[in-house]
């Protein structure tokens, strides 16, 4: 079999993983009237395992088709370093120091803002956590601000009884805000980096050209959905507190943080980071949460999955951005977003010649604002399913309610990229 049947076997694979991505609701309903197969349909119920198994699948096609030597050389071409480095930042910006001191600062400026509003605290925390910690995604990066704003969400709204639509609206919010929220910088998204290098984009033009947009669309995403849910928002029990964590600790998980953002392209150094974090955190327990090893690896898993998939579908995807306008290029990445993770579409976005200006703006403005439409459509999204799914009706986290929940943030952001 030649290589262009691999490319088609291997789009249908992809196409057929994506699918499985919208049905895995209906995995799980099927394990509960299956005892007896409960085991297999759970794991297929598990929207991180999706895109690992297929990519398993691919792997034994090609290797039917071809030989296993072929196959094993197409994985040895693939770079794996942003899911290597979205398991250890999840890790790291998941213990509880950093939570702790993300939330001291949110409390901070909560009580701020209450005193100048005259509001409640829930729905000020909810704002800040909508509204600044993805801006914080471009200085730690997206994946370890969605794992931050994941936690702080789930003891703020998830923990408690919520309606579906605070469900969903919520994580709709989350995903296009986290997205549009590393732009500010050249480093810090995904789809971003891929092309920062190859453009010469530095965070100055960044900043210049996304970072006054991304602000807009994400206030007014946080404030829209802080009005719609306020009612629902339940207050803190004033009788909880928590412990106090020393400044010393803090300090020291804040560095291993900012060592793993640091060298993110440097698998070696940030795993030998990551190692030494998890050395360190077993040597003084005392102010420590169990580390989130399982759902880390499970993302890691997803994306890794991803990468193999994702690697064979520029056959199709290059032709079709190398016809369009740059208007055509804005509205089409941002739909072909929700099928394919954007880091992967700018790529194959950069790797078309004699491409004007406006095209390059308009394939990563359109990249990043469809990057909450779908849990495949940003890296970090998964980071936020693993965290937050065990909250949602069945512990899964329905792909077509996600959609139309991303919806009205999604035209925010369309709207601020477009017209402002």
């Amino acid at each position: 079999m030649n290589f262009n049947s691999i490319e088609l076997g291997a789009s249908i694979i992809f196409a057929t993983a994506v699918l499985h991505t919208f049905c895995t609701g209906y995995f799980e309903s099927l394990a509960k009237k299956s005892p007896r197969h409960a085991g297999l349909l759970h794991l297929l119920g598990e929207v991180e395992i999706v895109f690992g198994f297929w990519a398993a699948i691919l792997i034994i096609f090609m290797s039917l088709s071809d030989s296993l030597d072929f196959a094993k050389s197409f994985l040895e071409k693939l770079n794996f370093t942003e899911p290597l480095f979205v398991f250890a930042i999840m890790i790291v910006a998941g213990s509880k120091p950093i939570l702790y001191f993300a939330t001291q600062i949110l409390h901070v400026l909560a009580k701020c803002l209450q005193i100048i509003l005259q509001t409640r605290s829930t729905p000020t925390l909810y704002f800040l956590t909508l509204g600044v910690t993805p801006l914080l995604g471009s200085l730690i990066t997206e994946p370890a601000a969605m794992t931050l704003a994941a936690f702080l969400l789930r003891d703020l709204v998830y923990r408690h009884p919520c309606s579906k639509a605070l469900l969903f609206g919520t994580l709709g919010v989350l995903f296009v805000n986290i997205s549009i929220g590393g732009t500010l910088t050249n480093f810090a998204a995904p789809p971003v980096l891929m092309v920062a290098s190859t453009w010469d984009w530095s965070s100055a033009y960044m900043f210049a050209n996304f970072g006054i947009e991304s602000c807009i669309a994400i206030f007014i995403n946080a404030i829209g959905a802080t009005l719609l849910f306020q009612r629902q928002l339940v207050e803190p029990s004033t009788s909880s507190h928590a412990t106090k964590i020393p400044l010393a600790v803090i300090s020291i998980h804040l560095l291993f943080l900012f060592g793993v953002v640091f060298f993110a392209h440097d698998p070696i150094i940030f795993i030998w980071l990551l190692l030494f974090f998890i050395g360190y955190t077993t040597a003084y327990p005392k102010y420590q949460n169990p580390l989130i090893l399982k759902e880390a690896l499970l993302v890691g898993f997803f994306l890794g999955g991803l990468v193999v998939l994702g690697a064979l579908q520029g056959w199709w995807l290059q032709p079709i951005l190398e016809m369009m306008s740059p208007t055509a290029v804005f509205y089409g990445s941002l739909a072909l977003t929700a099928f394919t993770d954007n880091a992967a579409l700018t790529y194959l976005g950069s790797l078309v010649t004699g491409t004007s200006l406006e095209f390059k703006l308009a394939l990563v403005g359109g990249a990043v604002a469809g990057g909450g439409l779908t849990v495949i459509a940003n890296a970090p999204n998964p980071a936020g399913i693993a965290i937050l799914r065990q909250h949602f009706p069945g512990g899964a986290v329905s792909a077509m309610y996600l959609l139309i929940a991303a919806l009205p943030p999604t035209l925010v952001a369309i709207a601020a990229y477009r017209f402002l």
